[in-house]
């Protein structure tokens, strides 16, 4: 079920209002939400919810038996079911064809020819993010961070909350476990800012990124007929495309848990009025940044070991974080672009002793990241080396404009959304808590005008792109 649809616009005001009236016993919410979350899933394909229950029973019973292991060694060896369990099934289901595809074609470069290995597997929608919110509940147990949750109905409603499911923001037990075990009381606060940043969402995704993503796939669709010019401008669309359909994702699903009264980790940070690239990835998508700094480069040394050690673990956690958004090789090169460019960031910093880059650094942190956007948005490493090389051959000829109309409402819609992020940006207070500056009037007003933006420039592009990963 999407956001966008019109099954969720009936879905979730019945969730709403049943939910609400059962505000005084939060136990029987708990059992609402998590029946609702498993329709919410099963609505795409209701065989995979044998997954995710899997998921929860499995990380449940190993979350107990880490607390209750005497001696390192057993708490590490149910830690290591945890691990393989759920990283197995994540890499049968989303890598297993990648590595048999890429092993098929070394073995063909070398003149042996080998059978088709890949295998009809449909990718579960969501099981990156669920399989990351899990496998840190363990491991937060193992650390000695959390205590495991008895409550087998909260547990199992942390992992599946309908809102951050299929795209997050990956939550920590540490953080949302504690508020779905306690009562929940809405107000007018959570109202407000719920409300307003549920619209903006929509904003965001209907108006700017699907009608941005129309001139994007034109020229994406068809890149060896469009010159360098053209593939550059398409880049930078799909640059804000993403921006605004993957924040604006984040912004419905936290709204939306505001609305039913819980307090979601904010995920994305006005990436793009960053100065360096380290700036950028605490502020993009933060809930995997912070996720894999914690559970991924600090736990292969951080920056503990010395700096050539400190390099290695950037670039492997950059590395792993581009395979984790998809199984291509256009994936681990994005990721391993991003490494390079944070590790020389490192470098510099340490060895002209600052903290950051003046405000060139705009510009530069733009244009690494757009580079990376290249990689990220082509169908395969083929037409993405051309793209690149196109682009860099700087050899524009006249703009391929396309629909005069779509491509002017493009336009129009990005500097809007451009216009009212600086104004947000400027004003030092999130966009989480933004809603609550508003009356009750002058909210009503700009969630018409939104209503009537989103009929006026709505798009039949439904999906968001991170359903795919």
């Amino acid at each position: 079920m999407l956001f966008n649809s019109i099954e969720y616009l009936v879905f979730f005001p019945i969730v709403f209002i049943c939910y609400w009236l059962l505000q005084n016993r939060y136990k029987s919410q708990n059992i609402l939400l998590l029946i609702s979350s498993y329709v919410f899933y099963g609505w795409w394909d209701y065989r995979f919810l044998s997954l995710i229950i899997f998921s929860s029973f499995l990380d449940y019973f190993v979350g107990l038996k880490i607390e209750e292991a005497q001696g390192e060694k057993n708490k590490y060896r149910w830690l290591l079911v945890s691990l393989f369990s759920n990283l197995g099934l994540l890499g049968v289901f989303k890598y297993y064809n990648f590595f048999a595809s890429s092993f098929s074609s070394s073995m063909s470069t070398l003149g042996w020819e080998v059978n088709d290995l890949t295998l009809q597997i449909i990718l579960p929608v969501g099981i990156s993010f669920y399989t990351f919110q899990t496998l840190s509940y363990s491991i937060d147990i193992y650390r000695g961070h959390i205590k495991p949750s008895r409550n087998i109905v909260a547990f199992f409603t942390f992992v599946s909350l309908f809102p951050q499911l299929v795209a997050g923001p990956i939550e920590r037990a540490s953080n949302l476990i504690p508020q779905i075990e306690s009562k929940r009381r809405l107000n007018i606060t959570l109202i407000k800012t719920g409300v307003f940043q549920i619209f903006i969402g929509l904003f965001r995704k209907v108006a700017i990124a699907d009608n941005l993503g129309v001139y994007v796939d034109s020229v994406y669709g068809n890149y060896d007929i469009h010159n360098g010019s053209t593939l550059l401008v398409a880049t930078i669309f799909y640059a804000f495309q993403i921006y605004f359909d993957f924040s604006g994702y984040s912004d419905i699903a936290i709204g939306s848990a505001k609305l039913m009264g819980f307090n979601f980790n904010r995920n994305f940070n006005f990436p793009y009025f960053s100065r360096t690239l380290t700036e950028f990835w605490r502020r993009w998508h933060m809930t995997l940044s912070f996720w894999l700094r914690d559970y991924l480069y600090i736990s292969l040394g951080g920056n503990r070991k010395g700096i050539v050690i400190t390099y290695r673990n950037l670039l492997l956690t950059m590395l792993i974080g581009g395979l984790w958004h998809g199984s291509s090789w256009n994936f681990v090169i994005w990721g391993g672009i991003h490494g390079i460019f944070l590790s020389l960031e490192k470098y510099a910093f340490s060895a002209f002793k600052i903290k950051t880059f003046n405000a060139f650094g705009y510009l530069y942190t733009f244009i690494v990241v757009l580079i990376t956007w290249i990689f990220f948005r082509a169908k395969d490493l083929t037409s993405a080396l051309a793209i690149f090389t196109e682009i860099f051959s700087f050899n524009y000829g006249a703009l391929f404009i396309g629909n005069i109309n779509s491509f002017v409402n493009a336009v129009i819609l990005l500097s809007i959304g451009i216009l009212i992020d600086l104004k947000i940006f400027r004003s030092d207070i999130p966009l989480e808590d933004y809603g609550v500056r508003f009356n009750t009037v002058k909210l009503s007003i700009i969630v018409s005008i939104i209503i009537i933006m989103l009929c006026l420039f709505y798009s039949t592009t439904e999906n968001f792109i991170y359903f795919q990963f």
